[in-house]
């Protein structure tokens, strides 16, 4: 676990014989019971300090004693980007590690508002395909349903059509799966 046992800890007291003990490691009642141990070990109680996350210890000429307190707690990494990942990156993560995503992959003529290639899906933490063959080609299949009725509509607005395919699908899947993949 990476925690040294009570010998090991009596015996690094033993050599180091500190003036001041201040256990680092673990959850309070693992501090308390370290602490408790450095008095046993001949540390005076008044210079064993516990504090928590964050807290800070002053010393100077007069002693140690516990001072103010820093900011703690988890930071987000996002590449190079330290402790600044927003609520909806966390959120979009989390939707992606739960239920995973559908790519609809297709091509639009812009001038003529028709679509050339596609729709193909491709599914990244959803369903392995291969296993969910049917589930994927009925799903092909109501893209394709929509796009005819964005036809019939003659709605040929990209960010249209693409919201009418994300709403249809996303419905399609839950019902299928009772699961809500990213689309």
């Amino acid at each position: 676990s990476g925690h040294a046992s009570q010998e090991e800890l009596k015996t690094m007291l033993n050599l180091v014989r500190p003036e001041y003990f201040i256990p680092v490691h673990g959850e309070y009642r693992m501090l308390r019971r370290h602490g408790e141990l450095g008095v046993a070990m001949g540390v005076d109680p008044k210079k064993v300090l516990i504090g928590d996350n964050g807290q800070i210890f002053e010393f100077d000429k007069d002693g140690g004693r516990k001072g103010g307190r820093v900011q703690a707690g988890a930071i987000f990494v996002d590449g190079l980007g330290v402790g600044d990942v927003g609520n909806i990156v966390i959120r979009d993560r989390q939707q992606l590690a739960q239920e995973g995503m559908v790519i609809v992959v297709m091509a639009m003529d812009k001038a003529s508002g028709t679509i050339v290639a596609g729709p193909d899906l491709v599914s990244r933490g959803f369903v392995y395909v291969r296993d969910a063959e049917e589930l994927m080609i009925a799903a092909e299949h109501r893209v394709d349903q929509v796009l005819e009725e964005c036809e019939m509509q003659r709605i040929k607005d990209w960010t249209t059509i693409k919201q009418n395919v994300r709403d249809a699908l996303g419905k399609f899947f839950y019902d299928k799966t009772r699961r809500r993949p990213m689309i």
